[in-house]
């Protein structure tokens, strides 16, 4: 296992032990985790160690004021060592218990006067005895924000101003002797070392194994001509290297006609030029991420756009390191991809890549990324996607134990496009991305871009991550990208540690961890289904939560320490939130600061569901009838009696209104009413909230039910009574237009019930009236209208994940069926038991989806066999604005089984059904 030393240990432990990384400001917040890569080096983080010389810290000490960034900022740990004279010096102790014979420096030193870069020594020393130069260098780092460049990555011109990408990574092998357990190493800024000073951020520290053996029947790169270059390349190429690209794309095809491995061998081998390296259905092996490099050369500044310097289609690579003379990742700046990767199966370990734009640009089906470095990357570290070589599809992919430092976009992304605008303005479509799985990996000071990013898709898990010191950006999201991405319709994201992150980008002031469309600027699309648990955000930039506009999120259980401005907030500024749901339950905030919110929910129209949380300071009274015992039906029941229980127990709102807790604790939405008889009324209703009444039901049987309401304008579907399964039982109640918010007037519906105590809810479905209360009298024997589907079996072409026909007839309107992705036509049917005469079928989504239409068709039989027409297929349309709810009215006709049939639907590639009601009338 790896460790970082000091501010954010990566660990080293056995084998079997689990990882230990504190943070610098919180230590506490993640010492227990197992989150993050388990990797082979240990890292020591230069503000954690010794200073002499006079030799000083820099940290980052608040969130920034500005939106461009410092040295501190994208620092790892947002601290470093500073060595600013001759003789300052930063040491460490070799606590690993283990030799280190390899090196890593993370380190930043000036730019040249004029911009372009500079190179460097810096001294290294063993027990205070002096071992080797390392050579560094700032050729590619120090671009310039200032003049209108602000995010950009290819002006070095220093007169901008604004400077950016400060640290670059070096690395080499001990000379002499290994560094033994208990020495101590020092890098120390001698007199030989010109640079005016070394800003030290970590340095990586093991003990490589030997080089790997050519594996038998192997080709050999050398053996068609590759001749390797050993000079160090630090920060640009040997202009005297052979190019041995077209030598290497000779052996893959001599590799890919034999069916063999392609043998990287010990040395560095340059692929100049902007044409990179093709390979189908073979095996790239090196003799270790150490000893085996290929470089890309491209001579800069560059016009031409460049490939990646490996397109693979279905290879297995392994084991090799990919360098670059790239200056910044445009194509002027020389900057190609590392890998470009699809096909199925395919996979990519032990790789480590530098200064290229991505690292790995993947897709197709059942590919793996693990086990794998990415330090100083231009843009993307690791992209998983469903466009990469035009492959179209990206599912069942992993990513898994791999170590990001210091990208200049996304340490990690799913990326899921729905579709890309062509040349002459036509579009190609791509299957939305599925099953994408990212474990147990470290994503650390991403310089520009999130720590890890979730772009659209389904049924992705992202799990014991370690995320940390993001310099302008979000640390974790889950969302859509762009106008042209695919909407997020379910992920996990669970057990992940989020460490000192959030950003000033475009002086947004973004959260840690964000649920929701909008985080890439483009405030569109559907997010739904995220479930959040178990993860710890500490000693965020600003929030440690954020949400925009997003439905059915869970966000349950996880740990926020710290946080640099409020806990958990909804519609913060920059991320609106218009609409959407989340239940928030059981989640831990500690160390807020004066002033600051725990939670806020800026937005009317979204709907959270706060329980059980710390930040809740009163504990709510067990679940029950109000007053202890449940109101009689037949009888009165008024609308202040709700049941105890709280938020999400025994009622739903969107906001805290009401002035009447000299009443009850709560006074949640009521209000003195000027009606007969005085008392409290129930007001500020909103679509989405509810209330619960526990009540007696003395004989089962059909009840009228007066509701007492005022309202200045009439609202239609304002109300309905379900029972505790969530079953309608009044059907939309309209409420008239009264007058005035205290003008009363009653308006009338029938329920059925059966006997004994029962719990009833009233849901609002559309706000802008007042309650006082229900009146229940027997209706005189009189049976309303019924779902005769409600309840009964079901049956179905296909389903995906858990999502089966039953969901359809639960009274659950949350539950859905949704049938296999991209297999049109598909069907689901109810079986009504017996012949029942039916004239109408009502069709429902989930509430808190977005708009789609789906093209459906009904048909109906009495025997299971023989179907006959009830609607032609046609287009129909799910809208939130009518309740997410399509009726279907037909000629009165007694059937079994009711069949409907999807041919498609513009929201997502399957048949979706949450409600499928069938009524006699």
């Amino acid at each position: 296992m790896a460790t970082v030393v000091g501010l954010a240990l990566m660990s080293v432990a056995p084998a079997d032990a689990a990882p230990h990384m504190p943070t610098a400001a919180a230590p506490a917040a993640a010492s227990a985790t197992a989150a993050g890569a388990t990797t082979p080096f240990t890292t020591y983080e230069g503000e954690a160690g010794t200073l002499g010389g006079g030799a000083s810290t820099v940290s980052l000490t608040a969130a920034p004021t500005t939106q461009f960034s410092s040295a501190a900022l994208e620092a790892s740990g947002h601290a470093y060592a500073h060595l600013g004279g001759t003789g300052q010096s930063v040491q460490w102790t070799n606590t690993t218990g283990h030799p280190i014979s390899f090196v890593n420096v993370r380190a930043s030193i000036p730019d040249s006067a004029a911009g372009g870069g500079l190179t460097g020594t810096l001294d290294l020393y063993v027990n205070g005895t002096f071992r080797q130069a390392l050579n560094l260098n700032s050729k590619q780092t120090w671009v310039y924000e200032g003049n209108n460049n602000y995010n950009t990555s290819d002006n070095q011109n220093p007169a901008d101003g604004s400077p950016r990408v400060f640290f670059d990574e070096a690395h080499t092998f001990v000379t002499g002797d290994p560094i033994a357990p208990g020495s101590t190493f020092s890098l120390k800024k001698d007199s030989a070392n010109g640079a005016a000073f070394y800003d030290i951020d970590a340095v990586d520290v093991e003990n490589p194994p030997a080089p790997a053996a050519q594996p038998a029947g192997s080709i050999s790169i050398t053996s068609c001509g590759a001749v390797s270059d050993n000079a160090p390349t630090n920060g640009s190429a040997d202009g005297q290297a052979v190019d041995s690209g077209p030598a290497i794309q000779n052996c893959i095809n001599q590799a890919q006609s034999q069916s063999k491995t392609l043998w990287i061998p010990q040395g560095t081998f340059y692929v100049k030029g902007t044409t990179g390296l093709r390979a189908n259905g073979i095996t790239i092996a090196g003799a270790g991420l150490w000893y085996s490099t290929v470089y890309r050369d491209v001579p800069v500044p560059n016009s031409t756009p460049l490939a990646a310097l490996f397109e693979l289609t279905s290879c297995h690579v392994q084991n090799f390191h990919i360098d670059a003379n790239a200056v910044s990742r445009s194509t002027i700046g020389g900057d190609g991809g590392a890998m470009d990767t699809t096909g199925s199966n395919w996979t990519a370990d032990g790789i480590w890549t530098q200064h290229t734009m991505s690292g790995f640009w993947a897709s197709g089906t059942g590919g793996k990324v693990s086990n794998s470095r990415l330090t100083a990357i231009w843009a993307d570290g690791i992209n998983v996607n469903n466009v990469s070589l035009n492959a179209g599809t990206g599912n069942d992919l992993t990513v898994t134990n791999n170590f990001v430092r210091g990208t200049g976009d996304d340490a990690i992304a799913i990326n899921s496009v729905d579709y890309n605008t062509n040349g002459d303005g036509s579009r190609t479509y791509y299957n939305p991305m599925t099953h994408i799985t990212v474990t147990g990996n470290t994503s650390i000071a991403p310089w520009g871009g999130k720590g890890i990013g979730i772009y659209g898709g389904s049924g992705h898990l992202v799990s014991g991550n370690y995320i940390s010191d993001t310099a302008r950006y979000i640390g974790l999201g889950a969302g859509r990208f762009g106008v042209n991405g695919n909407d997020l319709l379910s992920a996990t994201v669970s057990d992940n540690v989020v460490v000192r992150s959030g950003g000033n980008a475009y002086s947004q002031g973004q959260p840690a961890l964000h649920i929701g469309n909008g985080g890439d600027g483009q405030n569109t699309g559907v997010v739904d289904r995220v479930t959040v648990t178990g993860n710890t955000v500490a000693d965020s930039l600003y929030d440690a939560v954020g949400f925009s506009t997003s439905t059915n999120t869970q966000l349950r259980n996880n740990t926020f320490t710290d946080p640099g401005r409020n806990g958990v907030v909804i519609s913060p500024p920059f991320y609106p939130a218009p609409s959407g749901s989340a239940t928030i339950t059981g989640n831990t905030l500690t160390g807020l600061r004066p002033g600051s919110a725990s939670f806020a929910n800026n937005s009317a129209g979204f709907n959270a569901s706060v329980s059980g949380n710390s930040w809740e300071t009163t504990t709510p009274p067990p679940a029950g009838p109000y007053g202890g015992t449940p109101a009689p039906v037949p009888g009165t029941v008024q609308a202040e009696n709700y049941d105890t229980g709280g938020q999400g127990s025994a009622y739903n709102v969107t906001s805290v209104n009401g002035n009447a807790n000299s009443y009850r604790p709560d006074g949640i939405d009521l209000e003195a009413t000027s009606d007969t008889g005085g008392g409290y009324d129930l007001g500020w209703t909103a679509s989405g909230q509810w209330f619960r009444y526990t009540v007696t039901v003395a004989t089962a049987g059909t009840y009228s039910v007066g509701l007492r309401v005022a309202a200045p304008a009439a609202v239609g579907d304002a109300l309905r009574l379900t029972d505790a399964a969530g079953t309608d039982l009044s059907g939309p109640v309209g409420v008239p237009a009264t007058g005035d918010w205290q003008s009363w007037a009653t308006v009338t519906t029938t329920v059925t019930l059966p006997a004994g105590r029962q719990t009833l809810t009233v849901r609002q479905d559309s706000g802008g009236w007042n309650l006082n209360h229900l009146a229940f009298t027997s209706s005189g024997g009189t049976t309303p209208a019924t779902d005769l589907a409600a309840g009964r079996a079901t049956a179905e072409s296909s389903h995906t994940q858990s999502y089966g026909s039953s969901n359809v007839t639960d009274g659950n309107r949350d539950s859905y069926w949704e049938s296999a992705n991209s297999a049109f036509p598909q069907w689901v049917q109810v079986d009504l038991g017996a012949a029942r005469t039916a004239s109408r079928v009502v069709l429902r989504l989930p509430a808190g989806w977005g708009a789609r239409s789906q093209t459906l068709a009904l048909t109906a039989s009495t025997d299971g066999s023989a179907f006959s027409t009830l609607k032609a297929s046609a287009a129909y349309t799910f809208d939130p604005a009518s309740d997410n709810t399509v009726t279907l009215t037909f000629p009165a006709t007694a059937q079994r089984y009711f069949r409907l049939t999807v041919t498609a639907n513009s929201g997502w590639p399957a048949g979706q059904l949450s409600d499928f009601q069938v009524w006699s009338s």
